[in-house]
């Protein structure tokens, strides 16, 4: 049984990319995507510290199935960095799709990070580029603030969620994802692979219940 946990000042919730085009009816839909608002909002109110990350690709990113002629969305690729997925047209900037939803309210937030925009690189991962290589800063800001847990909430889980867990846990921050506050797209097993990797890293998964 999880021992119930009180967020202390140490600790930085992670909302991953709750946006319009990974909801239902959005570009890149994560089933039932939508589910988990009301409960992340709950969650992210017994926080003291908040950070939000947004998908913001640019027009014709190297991600997308259609930038490549005759490429279906869902094959994979190789590219410079390795194999790419390719995915529907989502979160293109400015767009209503790539906004973060109305109804995600957590005014506190001290951080919108917007990630995915450099043209020839996808970004699942809040730390680094698909390239492993390219710094989106983040882990700088959550050291020099003095943050040692992160919890992790959003879309999708076994995309975004799970690269930025993955690399939270790599730079060396204790991590936690809260379950009920993610959605999977589950690309070939992808959910069932997900889990065995957090458990081989020591990378907990808690129930929303288990945070008071």
């Amino acid at each position: 049984m999880t021992e119930h946990i009180v967020p202390g000042r140490h600790d930085l919730l992670l909302v991953v990319d709750i946006q319009y085009d990974f909801c239902p009816g959005g570009g890149l839909a994560v089933p039932r995507g939508d589910e988990v608002v009301p409960v992340v909002n709950r969650v992210a109110a017994g926080f003291a510290h908040v950070a939000l990350t947004q998908d913001w690709h640019p027009p014709g990113h190297l991600s997308f199935a259609s930038s490549h002629p005759g490429a279906q969305p869902y094959e994979t690729i190789d590219v410079d960095y390795g194999a790419q997925i390719l995915w529907p047209d989502h979160c293109v900037q400015g767009t209503p799709g790539a906004a973060l939803r109305e109804d995600l309210a957590i005014p506190h937030a001290e951080l919108v990070l917007r990630k995915g925009y450099h043209p020839g690189i996808d970004s699942y991962s809040a730390f680094y580029e698909n390239d492993r290589r390219t710094a989106t800063g983040l882990g700088g800001y959550l050291r020099e603030r003095g943050f040692r847990r992160i919890f992790l909430a959003g879309l999708a889980f076994d995309f975004c969620v799970r690269y930025s867990a993955e690399d939270a846990r790599r730079e060396g921050f204790h991590v936690v994802v809260i379950d009920d506050c993610c959605r999977s797209i589950d690309v070939g097993g992808s959910d069932a692979d997900t889990r065995r990797q957090f458990q081989a890293i020591g990378v907990e998964c808690i129930p929303s219940a288990a945070l008071g």
